[in-house]
């Protein structure tokens, strides 16, 4: 009979390791340890399995549950092996002795050796290990060197002997490193940038540290993952940025690059989707890895060892791609904020999909050891309800289920192919065991399919492309500076357009309109977001105050103000009381001349020929259905009548006096015109400011002793307005 596969998990208050298909029973022989415990991991080579509690470590053989040996280490909250579980490692929180210095908190122990009754385990070697990040030794495939990483440089050590450093890589700068699983002894290492220099992804065989056989040179890199395959010949580098200099991604930019541990081949995968990458991993042939790339819906595509592109999955809410052991099938999944759908693909037949797994909301997935099955779960901190573990088969169906309080941990024990019987994973399909069918009954099938809600009006018609995500049928969704574009997707607000301009339409992603009259940016990808803001800003106020600049010179010229924009406060609050003082007397027009005021208080002036062209702007401007021409001034009104040519001057208020002719009109240059002509239009605006004075002043009311006195200048403005016409 075949070894059945096993997967061990960790609560609360338990450790438990359960024989899955076809018994799915505890494990016969292993006693439930009592008391809280804070790790647990098998062996690579699935030999052992281990966990730590407060008193000590325990390790006990996988396959029977006995206890092989215990470590006298109490306060572990890490736990590894090396890859033939010869060597158990362990890491505790970093402390000091007595006299101030800093305790060997990391420790190395032979997992099985027999020692004589009574005495007790010695560690092998111990380092100070402050960082609880990468605390784990590397080793090779034959656990013949092991090394660590330390400021500046990569220690080897030969695994029997870790008293003394066997040898150095150095390299200035250095924060991470991977060492092949290959039979190849070779290691990767990574300089992120510094002063101006680029990030550096290096690879050197063990010990020749001289020179490297490969290397790849690259800015917008942060920090990196190494990613080797399962021969140990090609390394995937996914490199990240911590901030997005472009502003659309709060996570940072990232880029995918692919060296070969020989040297001969390197290279920038090139993706075809905008948007961050989610996932990339090897398939254990080695010969071809999974990329899942590009805002949601994202695209999923796979790739040869030479970074060409074999086959295009199709677009989909997902962010997690896994191959089987076996390297028959590939899961690609939308975990996290997704809604947990797994797609299951045969490779061998083409990618054909099998099936469609609605996983629920699972913070751990993996495959098997003998690619039937699907491990998901729920676990505690990320969700502290729905916690349990899951079985499913290849084909979709659920096989197993266990409910939990506060489950922590779960994983499968590491088992190599020669461990089952061949056969087809998809069949037959095995029979589920109680605990699935129970599940099922609790499962609530929807009795109409879920959808979004629409509206009455909208309901019985076809959902509208804008409407729809890019994978049904919709447009892409592209964002700029983290908003979005022009309704991209049937969302976000539309683009402000220029009056009088024309649209742009075929702008590049992260395009702005231009301001008018604003120059072309420069470096504005230099600039932060809040920086870059500021100057649109900036530059918009300097295109307003030009606009309304060259707008009150073609309307103030000469000294007449026709919008009433520029008048004093006093007499514009003076025209208002006027208004409606004599508001009922104004209107003594028949019917036939009777004039509407317009919203914008605008007159026309039409022509001999009816023709209308713009015309003076009064504050109480009439226009009658004629198309006739009014115009109001301050003391009295005129009509103009069109088509008879004929002037008609109604004098309203005759005790006022009356305003000086306006000169004729003309657009001049800011730093145009005589200094006269600025004088003169000075000049008139002081004599009109004192005849408002004199208005309200005669109206009954109480002005300031600055406005008497600025009355009493009068006649000496008259004399210099006088005086300057004259030399005109």
């Amino acid at each position: 009979m075949a070894e059945p596969t096993q997967f061990a998990y960790r609560t609360l208050k338990e450790i438990g390791v359960v024989d899955a298909a076809p018994v799915y029973e505890p494990l016969p022989g292993f006693q439930k340890p009592e008391g809280n415990s804070r790790c647990c991991t098998y062996s690579p080579c699935g030999r052992y399995f281990a966990w730590a509690s407060n008193e000590g470590v325990t390790v006990i053989d996988a396959s029977v549950g006995h206890v092989i040996t215990t470590l006298p280490t109490p306060n572990v909250y890490e736990l590894g092996f090396s890859p033939r579980g010869s060597y158990i490692i362990t890491w505790e929180r970093p402390s000091k002795d007595e006299n101030g210095d800093a305790v060997k908190n990391l420790k190395v122990w032979r997992t099985a050796e027999e020692l004589p009754e009574g005495a007790e385990k010695q560690v092998v070697g111990r380092f100070v290990q402050k960082s609880q990040t990468g605390w784990n030794l590397q080793y090779t495939f034959d656990e013949r060197y092991c090394a660590r990483c330390v400021t500046n440089e990569v220690q080897f050590y030969e695994s029997g002997e870790l008293g003394t450093v066997w040898n150095k890589l150095r390299a200035e700068g250095l924060s991470d490193f991977a060492i092949s699983p290959g039979n190849n002894h070779s290691v990767a290492v990574f300089v992120p940038e510094r002063k101006g220099q680029p990030a550096a992804v290096k690879i050197f065989n063990v010990p020749s540290f001289a020179s490297p056989v490969s290397q790849k040179t690259f800015f917008k890199g942060d920090k990196v993952q190494l990613k080797w395959n399962q021969l140990g010949t090609t390394l995937i580098v996914l490199a990240q940025t911590e901030v997005d200099k472009t502003g659309k991604s709060y996570y940072g930019e990232t880029t995918l690059y692919v060296l070969s541990a020989n040297g001969g081949f390197d290279s920038r995968i090139t993706l075809d989707k905008e948007g961050p990458i989610h996932d990339v991993s090897w398939s254990p042939n080695s010969k071809e890895f999974g990329v899942v790339y590009g805002y949601m819906p994202a695209k999923t595509t796979i790739f040869n060892q030479r970074a060409v592109a074999t086959h295009n999955f199709p677009l989909a809410p997902r962010n997690t791609i896994i191959f089987s052991p076996t390297g028959k099938f590939v899961l690609v999944a939308g975990f996290g904020n997704l809604a947990g759908q797994m797609d299951i693909y045969d490779l061998e037949k083409d990618y054909k999909k099998i099936c469609t797994i609605e996983g629920g909301n699972p913070s751990v997935c993996e495959w098997s050891p003998d690619s039937r099955f699907i491990l998901t779960a729920t676990t505690s901190p990320r969700l502290r309800v729905d916690n349990g573990v899951r079985l499913w088969h290849v084909g979709g169906g659920v096989m197993y289920n266990q409910d939990m309080v506060e489950l922590y941990h779960v994983t499968w024990r590491p088992q190599t192919p020669d461990h089952f019987s061949p056969g087809d994973p998809m069949h037959p399909v095995p029979t589920p065991h109680a605990s699935a069918l129970a599940y099922l009954g609790t499962v609530k099938t929807p009795s109409k399919p879920a959808g979004a809600y629409r509206p009455p009006g909208a309901r019985g018609t076809s959902t509208p492309l804008h409407f729809k995500r890019e994978d049904e049928g919709g447009a892409a969704h592209v964002v700029s500076n983290g908003t979005s574009l022009v309704n991209s997707n049937g969302f976000g607000r539309p683009r402000r357009q220029v009056p009088g301009a024309e649209p742009v339409d075929n702008l590049p992603p992260g395009a702005a309109s231009a301001v008018p009259g604003a120059t072309p940016a420069e470096g504005d990808e230099n600039l932060s977001k809040a920086a870059l803001k500021n100057k649109k800003k900036r530059e918009a106020k300097k295109a307003k105050d030009a606009e309304a600049k060259a707008a009150g010179l073609s309307t103030n010229e000469g000294g007449v103000s026709l919008t009433g924009e520029n008048r004093s406060p006093e007499r514009r609050d003076r025209r208002e009381h006027q208004r409606s003082r004599s508001k009922g007397n104004q209107d003594i027009r028949t019917p036939s001349q009777q004039r509407y005021r317009s919203n914008t208080h605008q007159g026309r002036y039409n022509g001999p020929n009816g023709n209308n062209n713009q015309g003076y702007q009064g504050n109480q401007g009439y226009q009658n259905q004629q198309g006739n021409q009014g115009y109001q001034g301050h003391q009295g009104s005129y009509q103009h009548n069109g088509p008879s040519g004929q002037m008609n001057h109604l004098t309203i208020n005759s005790a006022q006096s009356r305003l000086p002719d306006a000169p004729e009109l003309s657009i001049t240059s800011p730093g145009g015109g005589s200094p006269n002509a600025k004088k003169l239009r000075g000049l008139q605006k002081k004599i009109r400011a004192i005849e408002d004075l004199e208005m309200r002043l005669a109206g009954g009311e109480k002005l300031e002793d600055t406005q008497m006195k600025k009355i009493g200048t009068k006649a000496t403005v008259q004399a210099e307005l006088s005086a300057i016409e004259q030399e005109g």
